[in-house]
């Protein structure tokens, strides 16, 4: 009975924890020792959505403290999420539920994304933001992806 559990812990765990594909990168500032200050723009695979992928830029610190894992990061971000082939849902979802989340300084700060179901319209919108142990970011950006209206969004009740 416990191994079952931990088993289905482990499954649901793995199905929200998504892994970031690097697209590309520019550097906005040149630093003399360690990596340049760098925008990124990541990939993410909606694991519950299959046809959806997520774009998300976000500002990386370079230099010395970047390049051991030290510094952290500014909270600005920006998401776009398109459909990139036929939407199929693997299982029911939640109305809202996180989907990404990625550290962003040893302990305090991290970037989300989160998506909120509108059945409403037929529509699936992600928002990410970044938060603190101690105080949040109110630094949000949101997308949109419609879902065509022979397929409802099948809501986890």
């Amino acid at each position: 009975m416990i191994r079952r559990a931990i088993v289905g812990v482990g499954c649901c765990l793995a199905c929200v924890s998504a892994s970031a594909e690097t697209v590309g990168e520019v550097s906005t500032v040149w630093k003399l020792i360690g990596p340049n200050h760098k925008v990124v723009v990541e990939a993410y695979d909606d694991p519950r959505v299959e046809g959806v992928t997520c774009y998300v830029s976000r500002a990386k610190t370079g230099g010395l403290s970047g390049a051991v894992g030290l510094a952290e990061d500014r909270s600005d971000a920006s998401i776009a999420c398109r459909q990139v082939g036929p939407i199929r849902f693997r299982e029911s979802i939640p109305v809202q539920e996180e989907v990404f989340s990625e550290r962003l300084s040893v302990l305090f700060k991290r970037l989300q994304v989160v998506r909120i179901a509108d059945p409403k319209r037929n529509v699936l919108v992600y928002l990410t933001y970044s938060d603190k142990l101690v105080e949040g970011s109110p630094k949000n950006s949101v997308t949109a992806v419609p879902v065509d209206r022979s397929i409802a969004i099948p809501l986890r009740k």
